[in-house]
C-alpha cells in the first residue's frame, strides 16, 4: 500500500521566494514583495552542485599535498602539510589542536563531499534511500556546512599568537589558499542544492505502483 500523497505548492503552481521566503503564483514571474524571479525549483541545481564538487575534490589534493604552514624555530625552517602539522602538534602534546586539525581539515570536507555527491545521486533517482535516511543525511550536511571554518580559524589564531614569541614564529602556506577553497566550493555547493528534489523524487516514487498487476487473461 502506497502512503497518502499530500498536497504540494508546486500542484498548484505556487512558489516560495527564494529570498524574502513569500509563496506567489510562479505565473507571475517575479515575486510581488522583492521583485526576486520565481522558480518553482532552484534551475540546474543538480548540474551546479556536480560541478562544485568536482572543484572541490579536485582542490582537496593539493590542499593536502601542498604546506598550510610554515613554522620558523629558532632559524629552523619547516614546511608542515596539514596531516604533518596535525602529528607535529600531537607529538608536542597539544592534543586538543592536533584532533581539531585531523577533523576539521580532513575528516569533515571528505564527508561532506560523499554526502552531498550521495544526495544529488539520490535526487536523479540513481539511489532510492527511505525518507528517514533522507532527511538524516541532510541535517548531516548541514550540520557540517556549520563546522568548514574551524581549521582555517585554527591556522590564524596560532599565526597571531605565535608570532607574539621571540623564537618561534608561523606564517600560512599555499596549502591553507587551497583548502581556503574547497571550504568555499562545497559552501556553494550546499546552498545551489535543492533539497525539494528529493521529496519529488520520493513523491515519483510512491506514485509509481511497487507491484503492477498483471490483467487478467480472456
Amino acid at each position: 500500500m502506497n502512503p497518502p500523497r499530500y498536497p504540494r505548492a508546486i500542484d498548484h503552481g505556487l512558489a516560495g521566494c527564494h529570498t524574502c521566503g513569500k509563496v506567489s503564483p510562479v505565473a507571475v514571474e517575479k515575486c510581488p514583495r522583492c521583485g526576486t524571479h520565481l522558480h518553482l525549483r532552484k534551475p540546474a541545481s543538480i548540474q551546479n552542485t556536480v560541478a562544485l564538487m568536482t572543484a572541490a575534490a579536485a582542490l582537496y589534493i593539493p590542499s593536502h599535498v601542498l604546506p598550510i604552514m610554515t613554522v620558523v624555530e629558532l632559524g629552523d625552517v619547516t614546511h608542515n602539510t596539514i596531516i604533518g602539522g596535525m602529528i607535529r602538534f600531537w607529538k608536542t602534546g597539544a592534543y586538543p589542536i592536533a584532533l581539531v586539525i585531523f577533523a576539521a581539515s580532513i575528516l569533515i570536507p571528505l564527508l561532506k563531499i560523499v554526502a552531498l555527491s550521495w544526495l544529488c545521486a539520490a535526487a536523479t533517482g540513481r539511489v532510492n534511500p527511505s525518507p528517514g535516511m533522507l532527511g538524516k543525511i541532510y541535517w548531516f550536511t548541514e550540520l557540517l556546512g556549520r563546522w568548514s571554518m574551524v581549521d582555517i580559524f585554527v591556522v590564524g589564531i596560532l599565526v597571531s599568537l605565535v608570532q607574539l614569541g621571540n623564537y618561534m614564529s608561523i606564517t600560512p602556506g599555499p596549502g591553507a589558499l587551497a583548502f581556503a577553497g574547497v571550504v568555499m566550493l562545497t559552501m556553494f555547493a550546499a546552498m545551489s542544492f535543492e533539497p525539494r528534489m528529493l521529496w519529488d523524487r520520493l513523491e515519483d516514487l510512491s506514485a509509481t505502483p511497487a507491484n503492477p498487476t498483471t490483467p487478467p487473461e480472456t
